[in-house]
Formats: structure tokens, C-alpha cells, sequence
């Protein structure tokens, strides 16, 4: 979650500077901001982004992991998969020109889902995991969502960091070796 006035209080600099700061970077597309869905469902939500990172490698870098091995055990490994599967797909959105209004959900009691493509009166639900052996937790924010939402979700997905292939009833679970499988089933 993005706290720009928490990140210029570390800095020592004004939230004005921080938000300039992070527009050069935004520019540059070394980060961009993932805007939080606005569905309510009478509960109070998130209303700060998230940010990202486009290149998990330079992100690795400045948290100093400089090897697999290293990444495999850092603390931060989960959300630098999420990072680089949402990148992928923001990507894909860019290049194939979708315009697909990409978003995250989540509520005050810190009930998530990773993404939410909006497809304006339905939307794709995707959770993102970093384990490689699935746990029936992975599916607790997407089932917590469909039970939310109802016909308002066209699929769920989750993608994880194995390498089998599971149909579940929530939705598919995705290796992610699959996230271009993804990219191409949403354009369905």
C-alpha cells in the first residue's frame, strides 16, 4: 500500500516532494500505481494504492537480493511475485491496447483480492501466491469476493509459484509458468 506521507517522513521531505518524486518514476516507467476498486458492498474500503514496480529485478536490486537462493528466503518474496505477475498483466493491457481498467479490492478488516479487471458491469477476480504447494488459504480472499460480489464476477483465477495446473471450485489455479495462458484467456 502506497503511504506517500509515511515515505516522506522517512526521506525528510515534504508530501509534495514525494508525490513529485513518484510521478518521475511513474513517467519513467520504473513504477506505476494500482488504484483500488471502488465496489462497496457496504463495507468500508482501502482507498490508497498500491505501488508497483515494472522491472522485480530492479526492485530485488534495491532490496539488495543479488540471487535466487537469496530471493527464495527474503521476507519480501510473496510481494515481489505479485509485482511481477501484476506488471505482466499491465503490460499485456498496454500492448494490446484493452484499456481494461485494472484495479485491486480490499476492506478495511484487510479482506484482498491482487487484481480485479473491469469489464464494466462484470469483473475477472485474480489472487496471487508465491507458494509453490497450494493451500486452501490461497482462496480465501477470491471466495470471500464471489460471495461479495455474486454474477458480478466473470472468472476467478489464482496464480501461484508451483507448477501444476488445478481446477478448483473458485477458479482455475494457474502455475506461473501460465501467466501468458492468463493474458490470453482474458482477451476471451
Amino acid at each position: 500500500m502506497l503511504d506517500l506521507s509515511g515515505l516522506a517522513n522517512d526521506a525528510g521531505i515534504t508530501h509534495n516532494t514525494a508525490s513529485a518524486w513518484l510521478s518521475v518514476l511513474e513517467a519513467s516507467y520504473i513504477a506505476y500505481r494500482l488504484t483500488p476498486h471502488r465496489r462497496n458492498f457496504s463495507k468500508r474500503l482501502v482507498k490508497r494504492p498500491k505501488l508497483y514496480f515494472y522491472d522485480t529485478g530492479l526492485a530485488s536490486r534495491l532490496l539488495g537480493i543479488r540471487s535466487a537462493d537469496e530471493l527464495r528466503l527474503h521476507a519480501l518474496r510473496g510481494s515481489l511475485f505479485e509485482c511481477w505477475v501484476v506488471s505482466e498483466l499491465y503490460k499485456w493491457n498496454a500492448h494490446h491496447r484493452k484499456r481494461l481498467p485494472l484495479h485491486f479490492w480490499r476492506d478495511h478488516k484487510g479482506k484482498e483480492v491482487d487484481m480485479l479487471v473491469d469489464w464494466g458491469d462484470q469483473v475477472t477476480a485474480l489472487e496471487i501466491k508465491s507458494g509453490a504447494t497450494l493451500n486452501a488459504d490461497f482462496f480465501q480472499g477470491l471466495e470471500y469476493y464471489q460471495h461479495l460480489a455474486k454474477e458480478q464476477v466473470r472468472q476467478s483465477y489464482l496464480v501461484y509459484g508451483g507448477d501444476q495446473y488445478q481446477t478448483r471450485e473458485v477458479g482455475p489455479a494457474l502455475p506461473w509458468r501460465m501467466v501468458t495462458n492468463l493474458m490470453h484467456r482474458l482477451e476471451v
